[in-house]
């Protein structure tokens, strides 16, 4: 399974076993890799993937390639969003990616995309999470909500807001100045104005986070010294522990941010565009459901997305 995404791509190989009672324990990991190639660089202004974005993608693509060749992998699947879906030179990348994968991608729309990091996500929420849960993917080109309950999703919602997009759109200066916060939070707001009319971010009764900005915000909220997978989740942390961590990623300059042990290098430059997001987006939620008397308190990070999500369709 690979997810090519607007920042990163990222590959799962998995034993699958047939018939079991759960789709937790119907996938075993073998192979888990993260890979930054940026292929969104430039698409929200351009509207096309550029030629040095595509280099660095089909590189990654044939190292997965040979990896799953070495590994014996039987069923392949492969799947793409925001910034392909943007692109108006996307059959490029599709055929570069058949020539290499042996498969063409599926370029997923917004609800796709949301349905799939649900189910992802719940795979790994256990027990004992009030319901309904707003599970939140941050990704580099776009943001997904999803409010589900008992495994099914109720509503999503993708927004056209992402760590890369925003960073290319409005955070120029290191660290941003005030009024490039303003303007991205604004874009972010009125994006959250239209998600809200389609799932009532009212109704959430906890916040579920993935994805690579979120768990780098709950890194650096644990106080990690590096990127520890079992720590980060499952892990419930008090929202305020969140807000605090996005305000340092926005505030301090690219050096601080890149010397974090927790730090992916190359995810650096857009953290604090993240954050921003995520931290707009949290306030958001906890506003409207103080609308309805209800105060939400915690957070809970999970590692578990829309790659889980896509693999446990294909299994």
């Amino acid at each position: 399974m690979i997810d090519c995404g607007t920042n990163s791509i990222r590959l799962l190989v998995a034993d699958v076993e047939q018939g079991a009672d759960s789709p937790d324990r119907a996938m075993a990991d073998v192979v888990r890799r993260m890979e930054i190639a940026r292929l969104g660089e430039g698409v929200d202004r351009t509207g096309e993937l550029a030629e040095g974005a595509l280099a660095r993608t089909f590189g990654v693509i044939e190292d997965y390639a040979d990896q799953c060749r070495e590994l014996g992998v039987e069923r392949v699947r492969v799947v793409a969003t925001s910034a392909t879906r943007d692109a108006a030179n996307r059959q490029v990348f599709l055929e570069g990616v058949r020539e290499r994968m042996g498969v063409l991608p599926e370029v997923l729309s917004g609800d796709e995309e949301a349905r799939l990091s649900f189910l992802g996500a719940a795979a790994g929420f256990g027990q004992g999470l009030a319901e309904p849960i707003l599970v939140v993917d941050i990704g580099g080109g776009s943001t997904e909500l999803v409010l589900g309950a008992a495994g099914e999703v109720l509503a999503e919602y993708s927004m056209d807001v992402g760590s890369v997009r925003m960073k290319e759109r409005h955070l120029a200066s290191d660290p941003p100045s005030d009024e490039e916060i303003l303007a991205a939070r604004e874009d972010v707001e009125r994006s959250l104005d239209a998600a809200n009319a389609v799932v009532a971010l009212s109704r959430a009764r906890t916040i579920v986070g993935v994805a690579g900005t979120i768990t780098s915000v709950t890194a650096e909220a644990l106080g990690l010294a590096a990127y520890d997978s079992a720590a980060i989740h499952g892990s419930v942390l008090p929202l305020a522990a969140h807000l605090h961590a996005c305000d340092w990623f926005l505030t301090n300059p690219l050096e601080e941010r890149r010397a974090l042990g927790h730090m992916h290098p190359l995810r650096a430059d857009v953290i604090g565009a993240g954050a921003l997001v995520w931290s707009q987006v949290l306030d958001r939620v906890v506003r409207e459901a103080r609308r309805e008397g209800v105060e939400l308190e915690t957070v809970v990070t999970s590692e578990r997305d829309i790659l889980d999500g896509a693999a446990l369709a294909l299994a």
